[in-house]
Parts: structure tokens; sequence; C-alpha cells
């Protein structure tokens, strides 16, 4: 019996991208930054934590190893030794980009090899003739923001004008995104939703990654607050992905989080949500309780890049990594034989960066099952981590990425 459980803790990079420069993230580095941070007491928080990091079942599966792979980066990881059944590595992205949609379809094997389109740092951001369409065909009375702009700022500059004139906030970011700011009542949830799906549309021939619907609640700049009601319209993918491939020959995809929306919900057999990365624990492990032979869980953790790395909150990333860590052995005790558990992350988001933007960096390889261990190096995709499920679950090779499985005890 083999099933596979894939955990994204998104943005959670490892720092050492080869191609860091060409974004302007050359020295970026999510978990060291955090790391050394936390043991200088620059993460200190009342009442949140104090002190060094403390992620010793990460530790034991091989995270340490996995950043030195990558940069070089030690960290004391003594306080647990490794499991016997861990393995690790780092990998590297070749997909244009440091978005969740080429990090994630790179995860499933299949690596972006074209170019995303952008929307220029000036204001306004959007082409004359797109604001037309999106106001004429969106029947709204205008849009607010049209500028590159950080999430909340924008909301609480102008969520008060939303709220008199109806007008979306429209807003993007150094990423291939269009985002759209509405309040769930004022506005209202599903219209927000409907007038995003036009917006796909109206920025499918300018190859824009993903329509992004942010709803907030508040009636003034001082409690607006966004809500976990967010969705993502995103490109379907322009070839098979894992995804596709297993639900292809009849194995379920059930996803965690919004790997649905990632993949324009394309290659999925059941999606659960939840508020918050504990509850999407919860709906994981309960995911792997249901899962059967030949089936993958697909969860991704996304409050560590929204909530904090955004923010550039090093005291909450690191609080969420802690707490992360300390439900891993919940996880661990529902592996059984024929299973394979990896820890990856899609791309970085380094909290002590400058800007508020992702970071391009490599990512953590680590995971366990029962006969599996060793170290896989550094990996030349991130692709390779879709071959290696591919192959635990008995899937054909595909066309790109190289399986790490031999590498691991497979087949052993």
């Amino acid at each position: 019996m083999a099933r596979a459980f894939l955990f994204v803790l998104d943005s959670f990079g490892i720092g050492g991208a080869a191609d860091a420069e060409r974004y302007g993230d050359t020295g970026s580095n999510t978990f060291g930054h955090i790391a050394r941070a936390c043991a200088e007491g620059r993460a200190d928080r009342h009442g949140l934590r104090k002190g060094p990091l403390s992620i010793p079942n990460m530790l034991s599966l091989g995270l340490g190893h996995a950043a030195r792979t990558a940069t070089g980066f030690s960290i004391d990881s003594s306080a647990k030794a490794q499991l016997a059944s861990a393995f690790h590595g780092a990998a590297q992205e070749i997909s244009s980009g440091k978005d969740t949609p080429s990090g994630h379809w790179e995860i499933a094997a299949l690596p972006v090899r074209f170019d995303w389109g952008y929307f220029p740092d000036t204001v306004p951001a959007f082409p004359a003739e797109l604001t037309e369409a999106i106001i004429s065909e969106g029947e709204v009375p205008g849009i607010l923001g049209n500028c590159h702009a950080p999430g909340t700022e924008i909301i609480e500059q102008f969520g008060e004008e939303h709220i008199r004139t109806g007008k979306p906030i429209c807003y993007t970011s150094v990423d291939s995104v269009l985002q759209i700011a509405a309040h769930e009542v004022h506005f209202g949830l599903e219209r927000l939703y409907e007038f995003c799906k036009v917006v796909r549309r109206l920025v499918d021939p300018l190859s824009i990654g993903r329509v992004i619907a942010r709803p907030f609640i508040g009636e003034t700049a001082a409690s607006f607050e966004r809500t976990h009601n967010r969705r993502d319209y995103s490109v379907p993918p322009p070839e098979p992905t894992l995804l596709d491939r297993l639900t292809a020959r009849g194995s379920r995809v059930i996803a965690v989080g919004k790997i649905g929306d990632i993949f324009a919900h394309r290659g999925i057999s059941e999606v659960r949500k939840a508020a918050g990365n504990m509850a999407m624990f919860d709906k994981a492990l309960g995911a792997m309780d249901d899962a059967g032979d030949g089936d993958l869980v697909f969860a991704n953790f996304v409050d560590f890049d929204t909530e904090f790395g955004h923010r550039r909150d090093v005291a909450g990333y690191a609080a969420a990594l802690e707490a992360f860590d300390r439900r891993l052995p919940e996880a661990l005790a529902r592996l059984r034989h024929g299973d394979l558990l990896i820890l990856t992350a899609d791309h970085g988001n380094d909290p002590t960066w400058h800007g508020t933007d992702h970071t391009r960096e490599r990512i953590p390889v680590i995971g366990t099952g029962p006969g599996f261990g060793g170290d896989i190096g550094l990996r030349t995709t991130f692709a390779d981590i879709g071959e290696t499920v591919a192959e635990h679950l008995g899937l054909a090779r595909g066309r790109h990425g190289t399986s790490f499985y031999a590498a691991i005890g497979g087949h052993a």
C-alpha cells in the first residue's frame, strides 16, 4: 500500500538560489535569518515567544542538513537526533518567477518555462484599456488603487472610500498577480468572487498568473481586517501535472488549503479548507486518515507567507514555525508501511528582507516514511519532488524532473 503526503510550508525558503541576483534577492534566507534573529533575541515578543528557534521535529527530519546543502548555513540540531528514516536535501527552482503557481507547479513536476506577465511599478499600474474593461464588464463605478502595494496598507488607505463609492480596490506587486480587495458586507463576498472571474478572463491575454479575491471586514481604517475567505483564480497548467496523472489513473488527490486554487482545480478530487495554519493542520491530519492506496494529500500552510513573510514579522514567523513543529509528531504517528511524507516550500519570503515581496531562494526537501532515509543533495529542479512521489505511487516517469526515490531507499 503506497500513499504520499506533500506538506508545503508556504514561503519557507532556505536561501542560496543561484539566480537570486536576477531578482534582487542575493543574500536572502528565510530560515537562516529567522534562526539568527531568534538566537540574537531579536525575535522575542512578550506573550508570543522567546529565545532560540525551537523546531526539534523538523531538525530531526534533516532541516539543518538541508540548510547546509543550500547555503552552508549551520544551526544547532543536537537537541534531537535525526530520525534513521529521515531524508534531506534542497532544491533549486528553474521556473520563471518566484510566485506561488511557479513553485507549486514545479513541485508537481511541471516547471514554468514561459514568462509570466507583470504590471509595471507605476501609477497607474494597469493599462488603460484593461481598467476600462474591468469597470465596464465588471459593472462597477470605477476602481481604487491601481498600483503596487502591500495588501493591508492599501485596504487601510482606500477601504473607507471603497465603502462609500462601491469601487473595488485593485492592486498588484512584483509577482504576476492582480489582487482585488472588497468588503464582505458592503460589496458582498459572492459579488467579489464573480467580479474576480470577470477580471481573470480579462487578464488572460496578458499572461497574469493569478487574480486574488481579498475580502475584508470592519468599518474604519483602524478596524479593517482581511478575512480567510481569500480565493485565487489561477491560469490552468499548460500540461498535465502530477495531480492530473494521478486522478487520470483513478487515484484521489486531496487538496488542503489553497492547493485547489493554485491548480485551477484541475487534477483535484477533493478540497478541504480552514482558517489558519493550525486548523489547516487538523484538515491535513484528517486527509491522512482518509487517504487510500495510491492517493496523494497535498497541503499548503499559507500563514507563513501571508501573515508573517509579507508583513515582515520575524517573531510571528518564528512562532508559527514552532507551532507547526509541535504538531508534526501527530502527522508522523499516522505514517504506516508504504507511506511517504515530504515537507517543502514553494519560494522564500524572508521577513528580514527589504520590501514585502517573495524572495528567490532554494527550498528544503525533507521527509520520512518507513524504510526511507538518506541525503538527496541539491536537486536542480523542484520537479524532482513530483517525480519521486510519482514513482512512489507507481506512475510512469513524466517529462520533467528526476526521481530521487532510489536514493532514499525506494524499491530497496
